[in-house]
């Protein structure tokens, strides 16, 4: 602030922002898996030029939220029966050493800034905010990997949850059931037992909660692939 007026932010700042609102976008499927990424709009939308969103554009390839390939535009990443497979094959392994690894390392500061993150996704259930409930379930087990403290886990564990987060939009955004609210409460039962876990450094339950935490997350997915079929009338 000058004089006092308000001046325009930095575009380091700029470039933030645009980086927090297209994770954001991928994740919740706002920017559908495959979409084209319209570099000079996003650069009018944020106030950039076309150098540093190329770059962030560069950078969030690498993360493994956009594909880049020569000669075309910047698309969001794809998604398909194979990556689907890929990751229920993999994330037990990344999910529970993440656990364990928290349960270690953790510190009371990270500690408190996951309750916090608990509260809020247990608010979107509540108020059936579809977006919420994927945004904070995301912030969840990416806070969990911090706590881990291991350089070559985190990598892993950031692209799986682009795919975690895209799984969880995309089947619990049909019209809510009694059954689905059950699923998500226990959803958010298994976090707060996570949390208990991982504050009393209890390294096995903290990790036997992220394998029943993926399989409800395998089984919802199945549930809305093959849902329940309806009971035939008496004749």
């Amino acid at each position: 602030m000058i004089d006092g007026m308000i001046t325009d932010p930095p575009n380091i700042d700029r470039k933030a922002s645009l980086g927090l609102a297209l994770r954001q976008r991928i994740l919740t499927m706002e920017l559908a898996p495959g979409a084209v990424l319209d570099e000079v709009a996003l650069s009018e939308e944020f106030g950039l030029s076309r150098p540093p969103v190329r770059e962030l554009m560069r950078q969030m390839a690498g993360e493994g939220y956009i594909e880049l390939e020569a000669n075309r535009a910047a698309r969001v990443s794809s998604m398909s029966y194979q990556s689907l497979r890929d990751f229920f094959l993999l994330a037990p392994m990344i999910y529970i050493t993440a656990n364990k690894l928290a349960a270690e390392n953790r510190t009371r500061a990270e500690l408190d800034a996951l309750k916090q993150i608990q509260q809020s996704f247990q608010k979107a259930i509540d108020a059936n905010d579809v977006e919420g409930r994927v945004f904070y379930n995301d912030e969840f087990h990416r806070q969990l990997g911090e706590m881990a403290h291991n350089v070559y886990l985190v990598p892993s564990l950031r692209r799986l949850q682009i795919d975690h987060a895209r799984i969880g939009k995309i089947f619990y955004t049909h019209p809510n059931t009694p059954r689905m609210q059950e699923e998500l409460e226990l959803a958010s039962r298994q976090h707060e037992e996570m949390i208990e876990a991982v504050e009393r450094r209890d390294v096995d339950a903290a990790g036997e909660l992220a394998r029943l935490h993926l399989e409800l997350s395998r089984r919802n997915m199945a549930m809305y692939a093959t849902p329940e079929g309806l009971e035939a009338p008496t004749l």
